[in-house]
């Protein structure tokens, strides 16, 4: 099989930064480019990742850093951290979305996306609205493969830490199997098995399914 080029968006969060160590330590990748609005840290660096620093307002500006095979893209912010609907709005839809159109353009021919359980175009709940809308938006752009992961709450090294994940974590057996709260390094792995498998057309993958992997 031939090497493949991968795109990171979102490398410096949870699920991102999973990604990039994984593609990293893949024979069968040969760069793996990571998309950042601020430097990676000096342990990411370490690994050969080629940083990209963008304004995600002019991606245009650098088109060729999106002539690859494989797009993760791990964009995303809470609404307490956007600080309104528009705000959320434009790194969880806008952003993602003009990522994946640059890449198309590019010849980008798998898109791998993470979502949220829930996600939903005709939800009333806002962010599962978004979350729809997006996957709804990617789905329309042509991409030979389209892999969406839907996990519940992510959890991994924070800091500082989040105390809603830590009660989460003590009261994960009470959970249903779809709410589970799912490692963002589980998340990243079939992601990856993802990337490999390259199955024709839209794969969703859920909670359980991120979890079981």
């Amino acid at each position: 099989m031939a090497k493949r080029i991968a795109l990171v968006a979102g490398a410096t969060g949870l699920v991102g930064r999973e990604c990039l160590r994984r593609l990293a330590g893949d024979a069968n990748v040969e760069e793996v480019r990571a998309l950042v609005r601020k430097p990676l840290s000096a342990e990411t660096q370490a690994f050969g990742i080629r940083e990209c620093r963008v304004d995600f307002d002019r991606l245009e500006e650098h088109a060729d850093w999106f002539e690859v095979d494989w797009v993760f893209c791990a964009l995303g912010t809470t609404m307490r951290q956007a600080g309104s609907q528009d705000a959320f709005r434009r790194v969880d839809f806008d952003y993602p979305l003009s990522v994946a159109r640059t890449a198309r353009a590019a010849g980008a021919r798998h898109f791998l996306l993470v979502s949220a359980v829930g996600a939903d175009a005709r939800s009333r709940v806002f962010y599962n609205r978004v979350k729809g809308e997006l996957e709804e938006a990617v789905s329309q752009l042509g991409y030979p493969s389209l892999t969406i992961a839907r996990p519940s709450l992510l959890l991994g090294e924070r800091s500082p830490p989040r105390i809603g994940e830590e009660i989460a974590k003590r009261l994960a057996w009470l959970f249903p199997p779809k709410w589970k709260p799912v490692q963002a390094s589980q998340v990243a792995s079939a992601l990856l098995r993802a990337a490999h498998a390259n199955v024709p057309g839209v794969q969703i993958l859920d909670n359980s399914a991120l979890r079981d992997g």
